[in-house]
């Protein structure tokens, strides 16, 4: 095989014009890049691609069998035009056109079959490609070499490759044949002992496997292979993270007797849940141990996870230290710094007149506060007066210093970077312990991957008092007169003392709600854009729900407008506020009992089991009504009718997992960075993920530093590199 090797750069075995290509379009460079550039599918000739199935604009490669070529001249201008029908064998058919090509005709002949590659149109009701590419699969048919070269795939599995325009998945298969037939493959890292425990085939046979599978079922077991190398890659990383983080120091802080938390605890006018008890205990042990607590706090929404995370804090006060309350919005810091306030009572306010001498100070810092109201909140988290700070992204900035930080506490962590929240651990002069928040349950496959270098602990069981939640879809391009009524509810509601939400995907005047989840499979095209608040508010004002107080709520109010808002509406002075989704997390108004979300389907399933979490607070129940345009049968309907379904923050999770790309949880989208994960499966790879987590947890306990083991160190490097590694341990 001479010296290639999966470090040889593709222009030395490809030539420069195609590896200038495929580095320009697809990032390919060496071919060891090329071999772990997997197929996406595979066609088999006589299968059916179901072309009835294809999205308009959709860049596809479809397999299928020429029917009839038609030569017409064009209306507009001289010349013809050529159109070829081309079916899939089960009834579909796709039209393709060629411009001045009339010499095509003799290439595709009826009965052939090829793969065609190009962006899916309609004209006149008709799906077709305009000029695309393709290759014939048939060896005697006029399409020269590159014919040839795929036709030993055509009787059996044919690779179709992420491929580019300039890059059809074709030509890929050709260059993945070159490099499998002149590149020495790697030597396998697994250990031998491992690979035959849990029966995964060797390296170099998966990869030719993965590329020129020989069969079905030694597809199955290649695919089975490298999705393992992934999992175990991330295991092994996060394991090792995990372990190292163990093993840092951290100043320990264990409860007090007679101190804050004990008489925080004694002045509830309520019983802490049994979830709550055990949670608390679990966090109050992680907090006394010399090593920094890296933890994760999940929970349904209202399960009382801001209640936890305070007595948590208020054992680190007690211990001598401060807490910061990380919030991802003004709006919830001002909340979050009132609620805590309010709960805390005289024991917050050890500065005021009528406050316990023995008590603490509660600050907030954010980005839009007065210049001397923020010189003194940040003096006092310098001098150390003030052991708990609330707020917002503000507390990364420098200048904002911490007598001696024991605890961050981060609320809603997907809406903070990575970055962000290590700038604020770095504000401590040993690792402070670390409590992350999140009231979207998160499937186990993805706590074990995400988050697996944190230890995980759930509330489940809402406190009582928590009041059942109606949701209902509002199909308004199939029943009009539905929207009529979901108003005259919303009326009714305020008639009946109690207040509502409605909800828009947009601010309006061009502006942009950018907390807003891009939904994958939303049907954009030519639909009109998302409502938005600024137009909604003056409509409903003026027709339905005349006579109402209408308030507005969004991200561009200066903070002083919001917090006037939110006082505004939490003490009944407004009946209605129509909001963006800076109210999804965190605003607790136990009057508010109805919800109309407009365009609901522009948001994610976790988007809209946050929103509806806002109403059903108090003893009154909720009412939550999803309006949308979208009609039964399609994606996004059926996600809407899953939400109304269930009020199971966990199977809703896993259906938002189903729907998302999986890119979002473990690739780019998720690190900021390209990810080199191409084949695991979250939901798919769930009992093997489990696996690799055992063999990494063995593994390492054995050889922390995979020592014996340099061919795997460098795979692990491979697939997690140091800036995802990194991301993976940040958290």
């Amino acid at each position: 095989m001479g010296d290639a090797d999966v470090e040889t750069p593709l222009k030395k075995l490809v030539g420069e014009k195609t590896a200038k290509a495929l580095a320009t379009h697809l990032d390919l460079y060496t071919a060891g890049d090329l071999l772990f550039h997997f197929p996406r599918r595979y066609d088999e000739r006589g299968e059916h691609t179901d072309m009835r199935s294809l999205e308009i604009g959709e860049q596809v490669t479809v397999l299928a069998q020429v029917l009839r070529t038609t030569t017409r001249p064009m209306r507009q201008r001289r010349g013809s035009m050529l159109e070829v029908v081309v079916g899939d064998g089960s009834g579909g058919q796709l039209i393709l056109t060629f411009f001045q090509q009339a010499w095509r005709e003799r290439e595709l002949r009826a009965g052939l079959w090829g793969l065609f590659a190009g962006k899916v149109g309609e004209f006149r009701g008709r799906r077709q490609l305009n000029s695309p590419e393709y290759v014939l699969l048939d060896a005697g048919a006029e399409g020269g070499e590159v014919a040839a070269e795929v036709e030993e795939f055509a009787g059996a599995l044919i690779p179709v490759y992420p491929a580019a325009a300039a890059v059809p998945t074709w030509v890929l298969a050709r260059c993945v044949r070159v490099v499998l037939d002149t590149v020495e493959l790697p030597a396998d890292p697994l250990p031998s002992g491992l690979r035959a425990g849990r029966k995964l085939l060797d390296l170099a046979t998966a990869l030719r496997e993965i590329h020129r599978p020989s069969s079905k079922e030694l597809l199955y077991i290649a695919r089975r292979r490298l999705a393992w190398d992934e999992a175990f890659a991330v295991q092994l990383t996060l394991v090792r993270r995990k372990q190292q983080a163990a093993a840092w120091p951290a100043v320990p802080r264990p409860p007090r007797e007679g101190g804050l938390l004990s008489g925080f605890d004694a002045s509830l006018p309520f019983t802490l849940t049994d979830g709550q008890l055990a949670v608390g205990e679990e966090i109050a042990a992680d907090l006394a141990r010399p090593h920094p607590m890296h933890r994760l706090l999940q929970g349904e929404v209202g399960a009382g996870k801001t209640l936890v995370a305070l007595r948590a804090m208020l054992q680190v006060v007690d211990a001598g230290g401060q807490a910061a309350l990380l919030a991802p919005t003004e709006v919830l810091a001002t909340q979050h710094h009132r609620g805590i306030g309010r709960l805390l009572g005289p024991q917050g306010r050890a500065d005021e007149l009528d406050g316990d001498p023995d008590g603490t100070q509660i600050v907030l810092v954010t980005g839009s506060q007065g210049a001397a109201a923020r010189r003194k909140a940040l003096a006092k988290l310098a001098d150390g007066s003030a052991g708990l700070v609330v707020g917002t992204h503000a507390l990364l900035y420098e200048g904002v210093d911490f007598a001696d930080l024991g605890l961050v506490v981060v609320d809603e962590q997907h809406r903070f970077g990575v970055e962000q929240r290590d700038a604020l651990r770095a504000k401590a002069e040993q690792p402070p312990h670390v409590l992350v928040m999140t009231a979207t349950p998160i499937p186990r496959t993805v706590a074990m991957t995400v988050y697996g270098d944190l230890e995980v602990s759930s509330l489940s069981q809402l406190p009582g008092g928590r009041s059942p939640i109606a949701s209902h879809v509002v199909p308004v391009a199939e029943k009009p007169a539905f929207l009529e009524r979901a108003w005259r509810r919303v009326v009714e509601e305020v008639q009946r003392g109690h207040q509502a939400y409605v909800v828009c995907p947009r601010i309006g005047d061009n502006g942009t709600e950018d907390e807003v989840e891009p939904v994958e499979g939303a049907e954009e095209d030519d639909r009109r854009p998302p409502v938005a608040v600024l137009d909604v508010a003056p409509l409903l004002a003026e027709g339905p729900l005349r006579g109402l107080r209408i308030g507005v709520l969004h991200g561009r109010l200066p903070a002083d407008e919001k917090d006037a808002v939110m006082r505004s509406y939490a003490a009944g002075q407004l009946d209605v506020l129509v909001a963006t989704t800076v109210i999804e997390v965190g605003v607790d108004v136990p009057n508010a009992t109805a919800m109309v979300i407009l365009d609901a389907d522009r948001f994610g399933v976790s988007q809209l089991h946050q929103l509806r979490g806002r109403v059903g607070r108090g003893t009154a129940a909720g009412l939550c009504l999803l309006v949308t345009e979208a009609v039964e049968g399609t994606p996004a309907r059926e996600r809407l009718d899953a939400v109304a379904s269930t009020l199971d923050g966990f199977r809703l999770a896993e259906l938002d997992l189903e729907q998302r790309r999986e890119g979002d949880v473990l690739g780019a989208a998720q690190s900021g960075r390209r990810s080199h994960l191409r084949l695991l499966s979250l939901l798919r790879d769930r009992d093997l993920i489990g696996e690799a987590r055992a063999e990494a947890e063995q593994l390492l306990a054995d050889d922390p530093d995979l020592a014996a083991h340099p061919l795997l160190a460098e795979q692990v490097a491979r697939l997690v590199d140091a800036d995802r590694a990194e991301y993976l341990q940040k958290g």
